[in-house]
């Protein structure tokens, strides 16, 4: 009888464990880091490699598929995967930053197990220690509606990944000794698109047929402008976020940001020019891929089509014009319908507030005066094992502190799980900055010039904005505000999309917790979760 209850509850907890992946399917993808020699701007440069690739492999999947990714890292450092946009319900043991996960040491590998429950939408993956990230190990991610989902527009004929950025000759490991003797990062040597420099790449499009074109900004400091000469680019979605479909001859997209559009091969069959320029610089750069017509027997040829150079005001306009399709089907934040984001009153504000401080003598970035350093111990694992001294809750103010002293702390910011609140990001530098939260996808209600006050909630967008999922932009002495429902339990980090900024502490974490300690609100920690810093020795779980 006994042995009968044993049985039934172990059914139980499976059931509630494994339960809700059970009817959704199981990817499995093995991946190998290597370094690598490539060419992108015509050096010879030490990049990272994954199955040989530069880029990355694309990763496609379903909503709510379940993915299990075996990363072996055979480079001769620690290594880490994250998922920019994968919110990682109730999951933050599998965000790849070093807040939450041990690195993947030298010769070792490591399996991710996440879900992509309840998205859609075009995102990227990329490595996040040690500015890898200047050396590669990127790569695209596509998650696909279930069939029987209407989608707002007809399947197109081709779907294509763009991924582009700014890039440097240098390797990665002599930035890094830049930035850590105090110095910021030069201005980058080009532009790459799909890891290619001018006209290294080719998009082919059959004449009278509409594809999707995925853009994300994978660089490292520079936002960027998307264009194809001739051509309208119909913007579909926004990170996970069905739009309305507005048409643009030209669109910026900030560090970090994805988006879609839908392109119509509709021109003269020749190729014709896809560009990429820099955005906000005083020098711009520029690269191009080829979009070729099947039929086409001329190249491209004529002017490279301009777009908007240091202009603020056409970005501005255009981001405000960016509208969250109402009638669409598919996963929101909000799939049950719950809630509508306007309606509420967020129950706090929060300010953040980003600088430049130079501390000891070195050039380094703060969050409301707090330059984050790493700890010798994962943050999520401290907590979960209770270890005192490796971060306090409370070590970065809510709202930014007078006076210009900033300091080093481990920065980690309290917050309850079904919280609703309001971040305003302020800006008094004079470059653009582009915010990442991890785990969550927040409302853009609102942006401006200036100092944002109270009054500045007049002018919200309180019915239709765009639900990111990961990063919004704030302009040069300007502020953008957020709502944010703090659904997700975990440690996330909340960092400068700029990798020199982040590296030099513009970051810190949030702790969303919840005192109910149930697998209902988090999963468990990973069997196979590595322990390193002062957790080592410790034991996971037995199951």
């Amino acid at each position: 009888m006994e042995d009968g209850k044993l049985l039934l509850c172990c059914f139980i907890a499976y059931i509630l464990f494994f339960g809700v992946n059970g009817e959704n399917p199981y990817r499995y993808i093995t991946w190998k880091v290597t370094y690598g020699d490539i060419y992108p701007l015509g050096v010879k440069q030490q990049g990272i490699l994954i199955n040989g690739q530069f880029p990355g492999p694309q990763i496609d999947a379903v909503t709510n598929d379940n993915l299990i990714i075996s990363v072996y890292n055979y480079l001769n450092e620690p290594f880490l995967i994250s998922w920019n946009g994968v919110q990682q319900r109730r999951n933050s043991w599998q965000d790849g930053v070093f807040g939450t996960n041990c690195p993947i040491r030298p010769g070792k590998n490591f399996t991710y197990v996440l879900q992509v429950k309840d998205q859609i939408g075009s995102f990227f993956y990329f490595p996040s220690l040690l500015f890898h990230k200047a050396a590669g190990g990127y790569g695209g991610i596509r998650i696909w509606s279930r069939p029987k989902i209407p989608v707002p527009f007809p399947t197109p004929a081709g779907d294509f990944t763009v991924l582009a950025g700014d890039w440097y000759k240098r390797n990665h490991y002599v930035l890094r000794r830049l930035l850590d003797s105090g110095r910021n990062l030069p201005f980058p040597d080009g532009l790459l698109i799909n890891g290619r420099g001018w006209n290294g790449y080719t998009f082919t499009v059959d004449p009278g047929r509409t594809y999707r074109f995925r853009v994300s900004n994978v660089g490292l400091t520079t936002s960027i402008n998307f264009r194809i000469q001739g051509h309208n680019l119909k913007l579909i979605e926004v990170e996970g976020s069905h739009t309305l479909q507005n048409t643009y001859s030209s669109f910026d997209i900030h560090l970090g940001q994805s988006c879609s559009f839908l392109v119509t091969a509709d021109q003269v069959s020749k190729d014709y020019y896809v560009v990429v320029s820099s955005r906000f610089t005083s020098r711009v750069l520029t690269t191009t891929a080829v979009l070729h017509y099947s039929n086409s027997k001329q190249g491209v040829s004529g002017p490279v089509p301009g777009a908007s150079t240091i202009q603020i005001a056409p970005s501005l306009l255009q981001e405000r014009s960016i509208r969250w399709n109402l009638t669409a089907s598919g996963p929101r934040p909000n799939p049950q319908g719950s809630y509508h984001y306007g309606l509420i009153t967020p129950s706090r504000t929060i300010m953040l507030a980003n600088s430049a401080p130079w501390i000891n003598g070195k050039q380094r970035y703060a969050v409301n005066g707090v330059s984050y350093v790493p700890a010798d111990t994962p943050l999520k694992l401290a907590d979960y094992f209770k270890i005192p001294g490796v971060f306090n809750l409370g070590s970065i103010p809510t709202w930014p502190p007078s006076g210009n002293n900033a300091y080093f702390q481990t920065s980690v910011m309290a917050a309850n799980f079904r919280e609703y609140i309001e971040i305003v990001f302020q800006n008094w530098e004079d470059t653009v900055q582009s915010w990442h939260i991890d785990g969550y996808s927040f409302f853009v209600v609102g942006m401006d010039g200036g100092q944002w006050t109270p009054g500045s909630r007049a002018n919200y967008n309180l019915r239709d904005t765009v639900a990111r999922c990961t990063t919004q932009q704030v302009y040069p002495r300007s502020w953008t505000a957020i709502y944010m429902a703090l659904d997700n339990v975990g440690m996330w980090n909340i960092r400068s999309e700029n990798w020199a900024r982040q590296y030099l502490g513009q970051q810190f974490y949030l702790r969303v917790y919840s005192p109910a300690n149930s697998w209902r609100d988090e999963l468990p920690i990973p069997k196979n979760a590595p322990l390193c810093g002062r957790a080592r020795g410790r034991h996971t779980r037995p199951l």
